[in-house]
């Protein structure tokens, strides 16, 4: 029966991550955050004020505010990373076109390099694309594992087998990949579509107020 629980519990686990994704994964990150900003800021006011780890309220005080300073710089990370990718990749797309146009003045280089950077990071900014993205992944790290706790409860692999094996599963058994394509696709549809209601319910509200 230890199979059959463990399958459900992913499964429930997966559901989560793949039609809520972007609400779990962007939590986690910033609880993750904050709790290690708490044992970062304990320790370093304790080597400090020459206190014990946690005895005196400086140690606690220090814990505390570094954990919600990391907390909100990890809950925002995910976005600058995904910002900073993608000038970079426009930065070696302006620096291919400067030459591919023939371009050979090194300022002129560097400037249609800086436009191309310049250009996809507005880009991630103005299409909220950090948010697709992690909509995206989350979509289809969630699937993977409903599709996983699926094969657990329904006794096809067993506890601890390896990667090897579920993947020679999923390779002799072809549809369990459908089916997590369409649940990834199902998780990707849901959480743009809560997104959008949100954004609709926002606009209303503000309109409601401007009127008021």
């Amino acid at each position: 029966m230890a199979h059959i629980w463990v399958g459900i519990v992913t499964i429930l686990i997966g559901a989560l991550f793949c039609f809520r994704g972007n609400v779990a994964l962007r939590a986690v990150m910033a609880i993750w955050g904050a709790f290690a900003g708490f044992w970062i800021g304990a320790g370093a006011a304790a080597g400090l004020s020459g206190e014990t780890l946690l005895g005196g309220p400086v140690s606690w005080i220090a814990a505390v505010l570094v954990a919600l300073l990391f907390g909100v710089l990890a809950y925002a990370f995910y976005a600058l990373a995904v910002v900073i990718t993608m000038g970079s990749i426009g930065l070696g797309l302006g620096t291919l076109l400067a030459t591919v146009l023939g371009v050979e003045n090194d300022v002129a280089v560097a400037v249609i390099s800086l436009l191309g950077a310049a250009a996809l990071a507005i880009l991630a900014i103005t299409t909220n694309l950090p948010y697709l993205l992690l909509v995206i992944i989350s979509a289809i790290g969630g699937a993977g594992a409903m599709v996983a706790g699926l094969l657990l409860a329904l006794e096809i692999v067993g506890i601890g087998v390896d990667e090897a094996t579920v993947q020679q599963t999923l390779g002799e058994q072809w549809w369990w990949t459908l089916v997590h394509l369409a649940l990834a696709a199902a998780g990707v549809a849901v959480q743009l579509r809560s997104s959008a209601r949100k954004d609709l319910q926002r606009e209303w509200r503000s309109a409601q107020v401007r009127r008021a």
